[in-house]
């Protein structure tokens, strides 16, 4: 059963909505300083996962690839499309309006939380390492960080925030249900230096979090794709 994708989905649901319900009510020291918590946890975890790396070249060969491809696919601009479309629904499901930040602190904000929640390193990998071994305790580590994400970055973004709680269901259960044929073809080493190309893309999402540099990490995400194959070449040509 796949517990922790469950868990880390319903984390963000729940805090998603509990923050948007709460909006102003939670005091604006908490609203303001705790995200700056979040992206400083982001850039931690993100060290911890960089230092596992086996071989940095074929990790960097992997970022350039990914943002080259990122960027000429327009990834970031194509989730920015989709947030624009979904985000006025939303308020009128909600009978709310499009209030706080405006459309391009939003849209950085947004894009930060779906790569955070979706997309980063660990849990990639935790879905991966869950189907594989049964230990969930990856994702549920995720999870606590995830829900006062969800909760605090929804009290000025609204509802839109829970919505992300889908896609990240459908990612992290894709993951776990496919780790059985991915993970036996792969190799320690390789494992070692996807964890650090996550880790470097949660690191640059922390300093977007904080607000420090609006990295266009969405655009690095098919360095995901490239740095396992790259591993394994660099491992076989010099070892």
């Amino acid at each position: 059963m796949p517990v922790g994708p469950l868990i880390n989905a319903l984390a963000v649901l729940l805090g998603g909505m509990l923050g948007a319900l709460l909006g102003n009510r939670i005091p604006e020291r908490l609203r303001v300083n705790l995200p700056l918590t979040f992206g400083a946890a982001s850039m931690g975890m993100g060290v911890v996962m960089i230092a596992k790396v086996h071989a940095l070249p074929p990790v960097v060969l992997a970022l350039l690839l990914g943002s080259v491809v990122g960027e000429l696919i327009r990834l970031e601009k194509g989730i920015e499309w989709l947030a624009g479309k979904v985000r006025g629904p939303v308020d009128r499901l909600f009978s709310v309006k499009s209030a706080g930040p405006d459309s391009d602190v939003f849209m950085q904000q947004f894009v930060g939380i779906v790569v955070l929640f979706c997309a980063s390193g660990t849990g990639v990998f935790g879905a991966l390492n869950e189907g594989m071994t049964g230990d969930y305790t990856v994702l549920l580590s995720k999870s606590f960080l995830d829900f006062c994400t969800a909760l605090i970055f929804a009290t000025s973004l609204g509802f839109i925030v829970p919505t992300v709680a889908l896609p990240q269901a459908v990612i992290l259960l894709g993951l776990f249900f496919t780790a059985g044929l991915i993970l036996p073809l792969t190799t320690p080493e390789m494992i070692a230096d996807f964890s650090a190309a996550g880790g470097i893309i949660m690191l640059v999402t922390g300093l977007r979090i904080c607000g420090i540099k609006a990295f266009p990490v969405a655009n690095m995400l098919p360095a995901l794709i490239f740095v396992m194959p790259l591993s394994q070449l660099w491992t076989a040509l010099l070892g």
